[in-house]
């Protein structure tokens, strides 16, 4: 018999003496750095990949603070043999002397404590603007490294002092004279911590100094990868990169800025005026740097830096720049006379089509929303960008009058465009109409309402599209094929990609709608899956999809949400046993190295070499007499070769799959891969071919 409400509530029961004592004596104390071990996500993110990394970024930060503040021009990161790293920077050396109040080296409290550093206190302390984790990153990597050593030039004299996970080995000593300033910070993280192990990517390594490089102009950035060598010297302030070792090795330095980050943004573009708009100036204590290019196409490039921090969710300063842009433009193109007067205003999304901007802020105590840092929150920079950007512009706009012009054309023209497409876009797009059209009739869909547990594949072609149907899980899992290659949305406007089936289909079946009415909270399946054939219409067919989401479905890139399906290249039988091979590396390891006679089943003609590689035609002869196990490989070229089961049980099955999740680590990096493949740049693409031709898996 089922209880009333008011019986619900009891007494509560005494705890139990053991093992449920909750007292003082409970009260876990974590000294020094433990925290930090204890739970590192809190202060790195993650212990992948790119936690990892962030140790990388939180020295080398200190060092560019150094350079932001004008007291460094030089920095240098080495990847040295066994994981470990070195950052050498000429600044002016982290203080060694004796700190009033805790009576230990200052170098010893930056490195072992949390929170102790010259970014607290304001310019006093040594810091106007900073990026960092403001005091934390050098205490945090030290936690997470099994050993860590410094070397400070300052005042004559080369100090040292090393530690171990996060603990100094000894005190602060004096090793030697010299005529530098500068610290080298030499560490290597702990595995225990970061389980993938000690894998550092050179790209990506590359590709964040470059843009640091950018945005302390004049500072010279160099990576060198020196992890093939030995005894590269770690203890003097000297650049590796001076030794002329063949080692790979990048170095940046940019004098323009920003100005020249705009230029590398559009330098597979066609820009639509010549000059590139420029201003560094400080307002009320907000240092404001911001360049600007208009190129000919409709998609807006926006980046925004606050203290160097790249904020992929914008902020108040981007808000100033918006409405100051608007506000100029539409100023300067009345007074110009270069619009009607009975002509409407531009709008905001008709000044940013086809815009390059990077906006860039400093100022001390800085806000952010959030632990990510994604998104500024101090309300003082949207007056001084909007006023210093406001000005700047207009000037620009008066003294290169062939610029203004050919810009506010390009604008006009994005208004016409705008307004010719609104009654195509309205019979779309207009309130609810996607939510209240029928669902698309090859589209299969799942018998769960739960988004959460919900998928949605979408496969190339109703062959494979049929296997799929009827391998699936109905009640999670549900299948859209796709006829042929879709649009290239990379140039083409909203109108005319719903006037694509196949595009609209898609955007039915997520739920989510498309531009101003975008919704991602309807989203109808967590997990968006690509399958395509593993040829080269599949990898086509791939890209084409992830252009269309990255442009115009970029939250759900950005969530997590869609992945790319690996289905099996090998299906491989051996007696009673059956096998799938993901990989030539993985078809060698089920085949075990073993004597094994092959028998090929359509296209395996690859496999006869394959047999040969394993000890020649000799050894064949040999393996036959001895009776060898028989082994029937079946080299899969489409979804569509495979029957319902197999097609589960290898791609399909959550158990057993393997997904690869889509994500976005460098937002203006992958924006120009975009532009080169799926733009109109035939001669970029075409060197880009070239240039990464070796990196190419072929399917011959």
């Amino acid at each position: 018999m089922a209880k009333k409400d008011d019986e619900k509530t009891t007494k509560p029961a005494a705890p139990k003496k053991a093992g449920g004592q909750y007292d003082a004596s409970s009260i876990t104390v974590l000294e020094g750095l433990d925290p930090v071990r204890k739970r590192p996500g809190m202060y790195i993110g993650t212990t992948g990949p790119d936690g990892l990394h962030h140790l990388i970024w939180e020295i080398f930060d200190n060092s560019r603070d150094e350079a932001m503040g004008g007291f460094a021009d030089d920095i240098e990161i080495t990847l040295l043999p066994d994981g470990y790293v070195r950052v050498v920077d000429n600044g002016r050396g982290i203080p060694v002397g004796i700190h009033p109040k805790t009576k230990i080296s200052a170098l010893e409290m930056i490195m072992t404590t949390l929170h102790a550093g010259g970014k607290f206190g304001g310019e006093d302390s040594g810091y106007k603007v900073s990026g960092g984790l403001h005091g934390v990153g050098a205490s945090v990597v030290n936690a997470l490294s099994v050993h860590t050593k410094v070397i400070v030039h300052k005042d004559g004299a080369i100090h040292m002092q090393e530690y171990e996970i996060g603990k100094a080995k000894a005190k602060v000593k004096q090793i030697g004279k010299t005529k530098h300033n500068g610290t080298v910070t030499f560490f290597k993280p702990d595995v225990s911590i970061f389980k993938d192990g000690i894998n550092w990517n050179w790209d990506k390594i590359v590709g964040h100094v470059r843009q640091q490089a950018y945005l302390v102009k004049g500072t010279r950035i160099s990576v060198v990868d020196a992890r093939d060598l030995e005894n590269v010297d770690h203890e003097e302030v000297a650049y590796v990169r001076e030794l002329g070792l063949e080692v790979p090795s990048m170095t940046f330095y940019f004098e323009g800025g920003l100005r020249s980050l705009v230029a590398f943004y559009n330098q597979h573009q066609t820009p639509v005026h010549k000059n590139i708009f420029y201003v560094d100036q400080e307002k009320d204590d907000v240092a404001v740097e911001i360049s600007l290019q208009y190129i000919d196409d409709i998609s807006p490039r926006l980046m925004a830096f606050a203290n160097n921090i790249y904020n992929p969710e914008q902020g108040t300063h981007v808000t100033g720049f918006k409405t100051a842009l608007t506000r100029t433009i539409n100023a300067y193109a009345r007074t110009a006379k270069l619009i009607k007067e009975a002509d409407e205003n531009f709008t905001g999304e008709d000044v940013l089509e086809g815009i390059t901007a990077v906006v860039s802020v400093k100022m001390p105590e800085i806000q952010f929303e959030g632990q990510t840092k994604g998104k500024l929150g101090s309300v003082e920079a949207q007056g001084a960008v909007a006023s210093v950007f406001g000005e700047a512009f207009s000037s620009f706009l008066e003294e290169n009058p062939d610029d203004a012009k050919a810009i506010i054309n390009k604008v006009s023209l994005a208004l016409r465009a705008r307004k010719a497409a609104k009654a195509a876009k309205d019979s779309v797009l207009r309130k609810g109409a996607l939510e209240g059209m029928t669902l698309p009739g090859k589209l299969a869909d799942c018998q769960s309402k739960s988004a959460e547990e919900s998928e949605l594949f979408v496969v190339e072609g109703d062959s494979a599209g049929g296997s799929a149907k009827m391998g699936r899980d109905r009640r999670t899992q549900a299948i859209l094929p796709l006829r042929g290659k879709i649009l290239n949305v990379e140039r083409a406007r909203l109108d005319k990609m719903l006037a694509s089936e196949q595009i609209k289909n898609l955007v039915i079946a997520m739920g989510t709608a498309i531009g101003d009415i975008f919704d991602i909270s309807k989203l109808r399946y967590h997990k968006i899956i690509i399958a395509t054939d593993a040829d080269i219409d599949g990898a086509h067919i791939r890209t084409l999809l992830l252009t269309l989401l990255y442009r115009h479905f970029r939250p759900i890139v950005d969530g997590g949400f869609v992945y790319m399906a690996q289905p099996p290249l090998y299906k491989i039988k051996q007696g009673k046993k059956i096998s799938y091979a993901y990989s030539d590396e993985e078809k060698f390891q089920v085949l075990g190295g073993a004597d094994v006679e092959v028998e090929i089943e359509g296209e395996g003609s690859e496999a006869e070499p394959e047999v040969e590689e394993e000890g020649g035609e000799d050894a064949a002869e040999t393996t036959a007499k001895k009776g060898p196990a028989k082994a029937s490989i079946q080299r899969y070229k489409g979804l569509g070769e495979m029957n319902p089961e197999e097609l589960w049980e290898t791609t399909m099955d959550p158990q057993r799959r393997l997904l690869k999740r889509v994500t976005v680590d460098d937002a203006a990096d992958a924006d120009r891969i975009f532009d080169i493949l799926m733009g109109t740049d035939v001669a970029s693409r075409k060197a880009f071919i070239q240039s990464n031709a070796k990196l190419a898996t072929l399917d011959v």
